[in-house]
């Protein structure tokens, strides 16, 4: 069995997200809002873990109780996910409609960095889940 790597995430004063640990190994993050603050200390973190990034990998982002996703939030984190280390990584990203799901895409997908972790935008968890769930061989 493969060693589960330490999270070395807190919770801090004014900050919109939470992380747990993946019974896979992952890591599924919660927003309840992307103001500034939760924005730079999520960059931050994801920076940080990504660091120590040595296996492939599977995260959720569940954004499904944020209404309105700054295009701010996007570009960060395809700065975040055009790190080399992040092309480890299959993230499925749950958001709560089809607007912001296609808002995404439309922004993201444009200019999506070649090193970037596999990524996929879901409105349903059940799907995100399924398509976390595929064998790590299978990225695409």
């Amino acid at each position: 069995m493969t060693d589960i790597k330490p999270l070395y995430w807190k919770p801090a004063p004014g900050i919109g997200y939470s992380v747990v640990r993946r019974p896979d190994g992952g890591m599924a993050l919660t927003f309840t809002d992307l103001s500034d603050a939760t924005i730079q200390h999520w960059h931050d973190f994801a920076m940080d873990h990504l660091l120590s990034s040595d296996r492939l990998t599977r995260n959720l982002y569940d954004l499904r109780q944020i209404k309105e996703i700054p295009e701010k939030a996007i570009h960060i984190a395809m700065e975040v996910n055009s790190d080399p280390a992040a092309r480890y990584i299959r993230l499925a990203v749950v958001v709560n409609n089809d607007k912001l799901a296609n808002a995404i895409r439309e922004i993201y997908y444009a200019v999506m960095p070649e090193t970037s972790a596999a990524i996929k935008i879901f409105t349903d968890m059940e799907a995100a889940e399924a398509w976390l769930s595929r064998p790590l061989d299978q990225m695409v």
